[in-house]
C-alpha cells in the first residue's frame, strides 16, 4: 500500500496533508531520513511543548475546578473550560503543522463557546428552584386557607355552569334538537372539560402549585443537563468526523498482530471500550469454546471427538446420543470462536484502514451512538438468535445426524455411523419402512390436498354467504362457522370418532337412512373420508374468519362499478373477490397446506391411525397413518429413531420445497 496525496475525513471530504516528510515520500524525495527530517524535528517539538503545557495546565485546572464549579456535577466542565481557554491559542498557533493541533483547537472552541451556556442554564434553573422553595417555605396557614375558600367558590360556579350546560344539552336531546350520538359526543366534551378546569383551579392554592414547579424544576436541572452535555459531546464528534487523522503508516499490521487475541487489535486502536467486548470473546473461546471441543466440562462426551466416535469403546454407561449431541454443542461453540475471531479481525483491519486513510477511529461516545442506531437491530437480535441457535438448530442437526446412524431397538446406548443406508432404505422400500412408506407418502399427499383444500373451499362459501346483503341473521351464522375453531380440536376429534364408530350414532344413523351397514373406523377408505371431511370441517373456519376480515374491506365502489358494467355476480366474484381475497391471504393458505402434512392430532386421536393391514403396511403403521403419524410408531412406541429421523428429513425437505415454490408464486410475496 502506497501513500495517498489526499486525505478523506469521515464525510468523505478530501483534505490536503500536512505532513511535508510524507509528501516528500510520495513526491519521491527520500534524500533525507526521518529523524532528521525538518518536518518530523518541528513536529516532536511541538509534541514536547504539548506535553510540558498540558501538565501544568491540568494541575491548574485541577485546582480552579475545585473553587469555581458551582457543584460536583460541573468539576469536569470547569476544568475541561479552563483547559481550553488555556491551550487554544497554542493549538491554534500550531493547526497548520499537524491536524491533532487542528483537532484541538476545534474542540477548545467548541468547549469555550458551550460550557458558559451549560453552566449559565444550571444556576439559572437551580436559582428558580432557590426561589420556589423560599415561596413555599414563607406561606403561611393563612395563606392557604384563603387560597382554599377561593377555589371552593369557583368549584361551585363551575359545578353550577357545567349543571347548567348539561341541562340545556339534555332539554336540546328531548325536544330531538340533536341526535343521540350527538348527546353522547357533547356531553363526553363537557364531562372532560369540566375535570380539565377542576383540576385546574386546583393550581390555584399556592402550596400545590409550588410542590408541582419545584418538582418541575428539579426535573429540568437533571435532563437539562444531560441533554446538553450529550450536544457537547455530538458537536465534538462532528468535529472529529470532519478533521482527518495522519499517520505515517502504510500496512494495516495491528490486526496481523492480534489475530489469535480477539480485543488486542481494538485496544491499540485506543477503542478500549470495545477491546474490552472483544477481550469477554477471547475469554470464551479460550476458557469455554477450545476446552468444551477437546472434552473438558463435558457431561459425557469428548467433544469433537466423540461426535466422531459416538461413545465406540467407552464405558457401559456412555451413551452414543450424550456424544453426538455434546459434540454438536462443542462445533457451536467452534463456530461461535470463528466468528469472533473473524469479527474481531475485521474491525481491527477496518479501522485501521480507514486511520490510515484519514479517518478517525470512533471514541465511546461515537460508537454508542451507532449502537443505539444502526447497531441497535443487531444488538436486540443476537441473543434471540444465541437462543435459537441452541433450542432449535441444535436439535434439527441432531435429528439429521441420527438420520445417518443405525440408532433402534437393538442399538439404543451404542449406535454406530451408518451412512446413507436409512435413506437407501426408505428408497427402495426395504427393511422396516417397507413398502409401507411410499403407500403412506401416497395418502399422506392426497390427504394433505384434500382436507385443506375442502376447508378453504368451505371457509369461503361460508365468508361469501355470511358477507351477503340479502342474508339475515349473520351474527348467528358467524357464530356457528366460528365454534369448530372456538371449540378445542381434542374434543371435537373425539366426539367424531365416538359417533362414526361401531354402533355408534353417526354409523347406525348411516345405516338407517341408506339401508346400508357401514363400519367406518374398520374400513380404509370411509375411515379416510371421515378424516378428510372433520378436517374441512375444523379448518374451514380458520379460513372464514380471514376471508371475512378481507371482504369486509373490499371497497363496494369496485363492484358497484361492475355491475354498471354489466357484470354478474359469479363474473364479480371470479373477478374481483376471488382475485383480491388470495392476494391477501395466499400465504396462509400456504400454511394450511404445510399443517395439514403435519397435522398429527386428528389422525391418531380419530383412529389411531388405523384400521390396520399388516400385509400391506407391516406392524408399525396403519392405513390411515400420514408421515408424522407413522414417525411417532416408529421413534416413540418401536424406538427406530434413525429410520424415523430420516424420514422427518425427508418430510422437511419437501416441506421446504413446497412452501418455497407457494410463497414465490403468491402476489403478496413479490409485492413485498
Amino acid at each position: 500500500m502506497k501513500y495517498e496525496k489526499y486525505l478523506v475525513d469521515d464525510r468523505a471530504n478530501l483534505h490536503p496533508r500536512k505532513n511535508q516528510y510524507i509528501i516528500d515520500q510520495i513526491e519521491g524525495k527520500t534524500d533525507v531520513s526521518k529523524s532528521s527530517h525538518p518536518y518530523n524535528i518541528k513536529l516532536n517539538e511541538y509534541k514536547k511543548e504539548e506535553k510540558k503545557l498540558l501538565n501544568i495546565k491540568k494541575r491548574e485546572a485541577s485546582i480552579i475546578s475545585k473553587k469555581e464549579a458551582h457543584s460536583k456535577d460541573f468539576k469536569d466542565l470547569a476544568a475541561k473550560y479552563y483547559l481550553a481557554q488555556s491551550m487554544l491559542d497554542f493549538y491554534e498557533s500550531n493547526s497548520d503543522l499537524t491536524y491533532d493541533a487542528e483537532l484541538k483547537a476545534k474542540e477548545a472552541n467548541i468547549y469555550i463557546n458551550e460550557i458558559p451556556d451549560i453552566i449559565d442554564h444550571d444556576l439559572y434553573l437551580k436559582s428558580q428552584l432557590t426561589e420556589k422553595s423560599n415561596k413555599l417555605h414563607l406561606l403561611t396557614e393563612e395563606d392557604i386557607r384563603i387560597a382554599n375558600e377561593k377555589i371552593d367558590e369557583d368549584k361551585k360556579a363551575l359545578k353550577g355552569k357545567y349543571d347548567k350546560d348539561l341541562g340545556l344539552l339534555k332539554e336540546s336531546y328531548s325536544k330531538k334538537l340533536i341526535s343521540k350520538k350527538a348527546y353522547k359526543s357533547e356531553k363526553q366534551k363537557l364531562k372532560k372539560s369540566f375535570e380539565d378546569n377542576n383540576k385546574a383551579i386546583e393550581f390555584q392554592n399556592p402550596k400545590v402549585s409550588l410542590e408541582e414547579e419545584i418538582k418541575s424544576l428539579k426535573y429540568k436541572i437533571k435532563k437539562d443537563l444531560r441533554g446538553k452535555r450529550k450536544i457537547l459531546s455530538s458537536d465534538l464528534a462532528e468535529a472529529r468526523r470532519r478533521t482527518p487523522i495522519e499517520k505515517e503508516k502504510i500496512r494495516p499490521w495491528r490486526s496481523i498482530v492480534s489475530i489469535l487475541l480477539p480485543g488486542l487489535g481494538q485496544l491499540l486502536n485506543g477503542q478500549w471500550q470495545k477491546a474490552i467486548c472483544f477481550f469477554l470473546g477471547s475469554l470464551f473461546i479460550y476458557m469455554i469454546a477450545i476446552p468444551y471441543a477437546l472434552g473438558f466440562g463435558n457431561y459425557q462426551g469428548e467433544g469433537i471427538a466423540g461426535l466422531i466416535s459416538l461413545a465406540e469403546g467407552g464405558g457401559r454407561l456412555d451413551r452414543s446420543i450424550l456424544f453426538m449431541i455434546e459434540g454438536i454443542i462443542a462445533l457451536v461453540f467452534i463456530l461461535i470462536a470463528i466468528f469472533i475471531y473473524i469479527k474481531s479481525f475485521k474491525d481491527t483491519r477496518n479501522v485501521e484502514k480507514a486511520e490510515m486513510a484519514g479517518i478517525r477511529p470512533n471514541n465511546w461516545f461515537e460508537t454508542r451512538k451507532f449502537m443505539r442506531t444502526d447497531g441497535f437491530p443487531y444488538l436486540i437480535t443476537t441473543p434471540a438468535l444465541i437462543l435459537i441457535v441452541f433450542i432449535v438448530i441444535v436439535p434439527i442437526v441432531t435429528a439429521i445426524l441420527i438420520s445417518f446412524t443405525d440408532m433402534n431397538p437393538q442399538n439404543q446406548n451404542k449406535f454406530h455411523w451408518a451412512g446413507l443406508s436409512n435413506y437407501i432404505t426408505i428408497a427402495k422400500g426395504q427393511g422396516i419402512a417397507g413398502k409401507a412408506f411410499w403407500k403412506i407418502f401416497g395418502w399422506t399427499l392426497v390427504w394433505t390436498l384434500a382436507a385443506s383444500t375442502l376447508a378453504i373451499v368451505l371457509g369461503f362459501i361460508f365468508a361469501l354467504l355470511v358477507n351477503n346483503e340479502r342474508i339475515k341473521g349473520k351474527k348467528f351464522f358467524r357464530t356457528v362457522y366460528l365454534l369448530p375453531w372456538a371449540v378445542p380440536a381434542f374434543i371435537t376429534i373425539m366426539f367424531f370418532s365416538i359417533m362414526t364408530s361401531r354402533g355408534g350414532v353417526l354409523s347406525n344413523a348411516f345405516s338407517s337412512l341408506f339401508n346400508t351397514r357401514l363400519d367406518i373406523k374398520n374400513n380404509t377408505y370411509q375411515t379416510r373420508l371421515s378424516l378428510i371431511l372433520i378436517q374441512g370441517w375444523l379448518g374451514h373456519s380458520y379460513i372464514f374468519l380471514l376471508t371475512t376480515g378481507v371482504l369486509q374491506a373490499i371497497p363496494k365502489d369496485l363492484y358497484e362499478a361492475a355491475s354498471i358494467d354489466g357484470a354478474s355476480g359469479i363474473r364479480r366474484t371470479f373477478k374481483i373477490t376471488i382475485p383480491l381475497v388470495l392476494f391477501q391471504i395466499a400465504p396462509m393458505l400456504i400454511n394450511q397446506y404445510t399443517f395439514n402434512f403435519n397435522n398429527f392430532s386428528i389422525i391418531y386421536l380419530y383412529n389411531q391411525g388405523g384400521p390396520f393391514n399388516p400385509k400391506v403396511y407391516g406392524n408399525l403403521a396403519g392405513s390411515s397413518d400420514i408421515l408424522i403419524s407413522y414417525i411417532y410408531k416408529l421413534t416413540m412406541e418401536s424406538q427406530y429413531q434413525a429410520i424415523g429421523a430420516a424420514i422427518t428429513v425427508f418430510i422437511s425437505i419437501i416441506l421446504i420445497i413446497i412452501s418455497y415454490l407457494g410463497y414465490r408464486k403468491s402476489s403478496a410475496f413479490k409485492e413485498y
